[in-house]
C-alpha cells in the first residue's frame, strides 16, 4: 500500500551533438605502449592531464554557452475515485520550438513492459488503437507552452498503472517524467453482526463475539475491533481477530474479521463495534459501526430476597409478592423459596402469597440452585405480618338503660401494633376513648353506636364493633310544628305522630266524638314509632294521637279548621272575589270513611222581591252546593 510521497522530478540531459562526447570520450585515446609507459609517468605529470581535461571541458562550454538539454517535469502520482476523471500533466523545457518536438505517452503494464498509447508531433496526433486507454484518453494542448494534460475518463482500477510522458528533441536529445495512477473506490458501510447466543464465563476455549463485514473496496479496507473505545489486538489465550480478505469479480475488495475472546463478567455491560479505515484521494478516511452487546453468562455469588408488594408494613389480608435475584444469570440455575419444609418454586423469580394471616411472619429462606455443577447460594429475609382483632364491645348489644341513669360500655380490640379507638353516634364522632360513657340518659341517648378500632401506622387497617342502646321509659311524642291545622273542605289531611320509649309504644288515632281513626302506615326507626293517618274534611275536626306502653301514656292533639272557598261576580269589573266561610259540625269522617251520601236540596227561595247581583251569585253557589248548612246559611240572609 503507498502512501502520499513528496513530488520527485525526472530529468534526462543529452548533448547537442554526439562528436562532442566522442570527442571528450576518444582525445586522450592511448596505445598499449603509450599506456605501459604512461604508468611509469610521475604522478605529478597524472594530475596535470586531470587538471588540463578539467580546463578544457569549462573552456569549451564557456565558449559554446551551455549545453542545450530537454527537461520533463510531472507528479509523482494522481489520485482519483474510480469513474472519475483523471489529468496527468507533462510540462518540459526545450531549446527546440514545438516544431522539433515529439511527444509519446506511455503505460506501464503489469509486467513491467512499456505499451505506447500516444503519439504527438508537429504533424499529427494519434491515439494507439487496441489498449485499454484507446476510447478514453485525449492529450490537451499543443505543447507550444511546454506543458500537455493526458485526460483518462471513467478510470477503472485495472488504470492504476505507471505513465510515461517521453519528449524528443530533433537537435538536443530526448527526456521523459513518470506519474503512478491511483484509483481508489469507498467501500460500502460497514456491518457488524454479534453472535447470537450467549456466552459463559466459564468456557475454557475462546468464545466467538461478532464478526465485522465491510465489502466493495479499493484499495483493501483495514478493520480494526474496539471495546469500550479500546482497540483490541491478539493475544495469546486472551484475545483473536481472524481477518479473510475476498477479491470480488468488479476488482473491489471485501474484508470479514471476526472476533473471539475470553469473557469475563464485566463484559455484559461493554459495546463492541469495529473501526474500518480506507485511503481516499488525498489522504484516510474512518468509519465505524454499530456498537453491539453480548450476553454473557455468569453464575451467581449472591442472592437477595426481598418484600415488592406491598411497601410499608404488611397486615392481615394483604397479598404478599416476593421477589428472588441472584446476581448470575446461568441458564441453568434454579430459584426456589422456603419457609421452614415448605418450599415454593418461583414462576418469572417472584412467589405470590394471598390472603395473608399472622401465621405466614416467619424467615423466607431463596436458594440459587445451578444444576450442572449443585452448587447452590442463598438469601434471607423475615416477614412480619400485622395484625388487629375484631373490635370486642363490653356489655354486649344490645343494652338498655333507664332515663336519667348512666352507661358505660368499652371497646377493644388486640393488635400487634399501637391502636386508636372512637365512638360514632349516627355518623358523628361522640368519643375518642376506647370507654363510652352514657351519663344521665334521654331517648337522645338511644341508638346505635359503633365503636372504630384504628392502626395510625397502616392505611386501611381498621375494625369495628356494635352496640346498641335503649333507654327505658314511658312513651314520648316528638311534639309536632303545628297542631292547629286549616284545610279545605272535602279534602284529605295527613296527620303524622312519632312517640318514642321503651319498650315501643302503641300508637292509636281517635277524634273528640270518640271515633276511631284507621291508620294508614306505621314504621318503627332508630328514631321512634311513627304512625300516619289521612282524614276526610268535611267539618272542623279534633283529632287525637296516643301513645301507651308498660311505663306510660302520652297523647298530643290536632285541630282542624275546615273552610270553603266561594268566588263573587262583581258586574262592573268582571272581577272575581274570593271569600272562606268556617263550617263547624259535631260530625267527623275518617278519610277511610265512605263520605256521607249528599243531603237533599234546600226549599226554593223566596222571590217576591228583586234580587241583587251579589244575592243571585251566592244562589247560584248555592244550587251547586250539597252543603245543607250552606243552604240554610242562605236562605237565612235571603229572607
Amino acid at each position: 500500500m503507498c502512501l502520499p510521497a513528496p513530488h520527485r522530478l525526472s530529468l534526462s540531459l543529452s548533448l547537442q551533438d554526439d562528436q562532442l562526447l566522442t570527442h571528450l570520450t576518444h582525445t586522450h585515446t592511448h596505445t598499449p605502449e603509450h599506456r605501459q609507459l604512461l604508468q611509469h609517468r610521475p604522478t605529478t605529470m597524472a594530475v596535470w592531464d586531470t587538471a588540463s581535461l578539467l580546463v578544457g571541458l569549462l573552456v569549451l562550454l564557456h565558449t559554446r554557452g551551455a549545453w542545450a538539454t530537454v527537461e520533463v517535469n510531472m507528479e509523482d502520482r494522481v489520485e482519483v475515485f474510480r469513474g472519475d476523471t483523471a489529468r496527468l500533466t507533462c510540462m518540459f523545457k526545450s531549446d527546440d520550438g514545438i516544431g522539433g518536438i515529439t511527444i509519446i505517452w506511455f503505460c506501464v503494464t503489469r509486467s513491467d513492459e512499456r505499451q505506447k498509447i500516444y503519439f504527438q508531433d508537429s504533424t499529427m496526433k494519434i491515439v494507439d488503437r487496441g489498449t485499454q486507454f484507446t476510447d478514453r484518453i485525449s492529450v490537451n494542448g499543443t505543447g507550444a507552452n511546454g506543458e500537455v494534460v493526458l485526460t483518462i475518463n471513467d478510470v477503472r482500477l485495472a488504470d492504476e498503472l505507471e505513465f510515461i510522458c517521453f519528449i524528443k528533441s530533433l537537435t538536443v536529445g530526448s527526456a521523459e517524467g513518470r506519474t503512478k495512477l491511483r484509483v481508489f473506490e469507498t467501500p460500502n458501510r460497514p456491518t457488524i453482526e454479534a453472535v447470537q447466543t450467549g456466552v459463559s464465563v466459564n468456557q475454557q476455549s475462546l468464545s466467538k463475539i461478532g464478526v465485522c463485514e465491510v465489502k466493495n473496496g479499493f484499495p483493501k479496507p483495514n478493520i480494526t475491533w474496539y471495546r469500550d473505545n479500546t482497540p483490541l489486538r491478539d493475544v495469546q489465550d486472551e484475545v483473536k481477530v481472524v481477518p479473510s480478505i475476498t477479491s470480488e469479480s468488479s476488482g473491489l475488495f471485501s474484508v470479514k474479521s471476526e472476533l473471539s475472546l475470553k469473557v469475563t463478567k464485566e463484559d455484559k455491560d461493554a459495546e463492541f463495534y469495529c473501526e474500518v479505515n480506507y485511503l481516499v484521494p488525498g489522504g484516510t478516511r474512518m468509519t465505524e459501526t454499530d456498537r453491539i452487546n453480548i450476553t454473557v453468562y455468569y453464575p451467581p455469588t449472591a442472592v437477595n430476597v426481598w418484600v415488592q408488594s406491598p411497601v410499608g408494613k404488611i397486615k392481615e389480608g394483604d397479598s404478599i409478592e416476593l421477589h428472588c435475584h441472584g446476581n448470575g444469570n446461568t441458564p441453568s440455575s434454579e430459584l426456589t423459596i422456603s419457609k421452614g419444609d415448605v418450599e415454593h418454586t418461583l414462576e418469572a423469580n417472584m412467589l405470590v402469597l394471598h390472603n395473608v394471616t399472622r401465621l405466614n411472619s416467619g424467615n423466607y429462606r431463596c436458594t440459587s440452585l445451578d444444576m450442572d455443577t449443585f452448587e447452590g447460594i442463598s438469601g434471607n429475609t423475615t416477614v412480619f405480618v400485622h395484625y388487629l382483632n375484631h373490635a370486642v364491645v363490653i356489655p354486649e348489644d344490645p343494652v338498655q338503660v333507664a332515663q336519667g341513669q348512666e352507661l358505660m360500655a368499652t371497646c377493644n380490640a388486640l393488635s400487634s401494633l399501637q391502636t386508636n379507638t372512637a365512638w360514632f353516634k349516627d355518623g358523628e364522632l361522640v368519643s375518642r376513648s376506647h370507654t363510652l360513657i352514657l351519663r344521665d340518659a334521654t331517648y337522645d341517648s338511644a341508638g346505635t353506636y359503633v365503636c372504630v378500632v384504628t392502626v395510625p401506622e397502616i392505611e386501611g387497617m381498621e375494625t369495628s364493633g356494635t352496640l346498641h342502646v335503649d333507654v327505658w321509659g314511658p312513651p314520648e311524642i316528638t311534639r309536632p310544628d303545628d297542631t292547629e291545622i286549616e284545610a279545605s273542605f272535602e279534602s284529605s289531611v295527613d296527620l303524622r305522630c312519632l312517640a318514642r320509649g321503651f319498650p315501643s309504644p302503641n300508637i292509636t288515632w281517635n277524634t273528640s266524638d270518640g271515633k276511631v281513626l284507621k291508620t294508614t302506615s306505621e314504621k318503627e326507626t332508630e328514631a321512634g314509632v311513627q304512625s300516619v293517618v289521612s282524614v276526610y274534611v268535611t267539618s272542623d275536626i279534633t283529632a287525637f294521637c296516643n301513645a301507651s306502653s308498660e311505663n306510660g301514656t302520652d297523647s298530643v292533639t290536632f285541630n282542624i279548621k275546615a273552610t270553603i272557598h266561594t268566588t263573587t261576580q262583581v258586574t262592573t269589573t268582571q272581577a272575581i272575589a274570593t271569600s272562606s266561610t268556617s263550617l263547624s259540625s259535631a260530625t267527623v269522617k275518617a278519610a277511610s270513611a265512605i263520605p256521607p251520601k249528599k243531603s237533599k236540596k234546600a226549599p226554593s227561595f223566596r222571590q217576591t222581591l228583586p234580587l241583587s247581583p251579589d244575592e243571585q251569585n251566592i244562589k247560584s253557589i248555592i244550587h251547586t252546593s250539597s252543603c245543607a248548612c250552606c243552604h240554610a246559611v242562605v236562605q237565612a240572609h235571603l229572607s
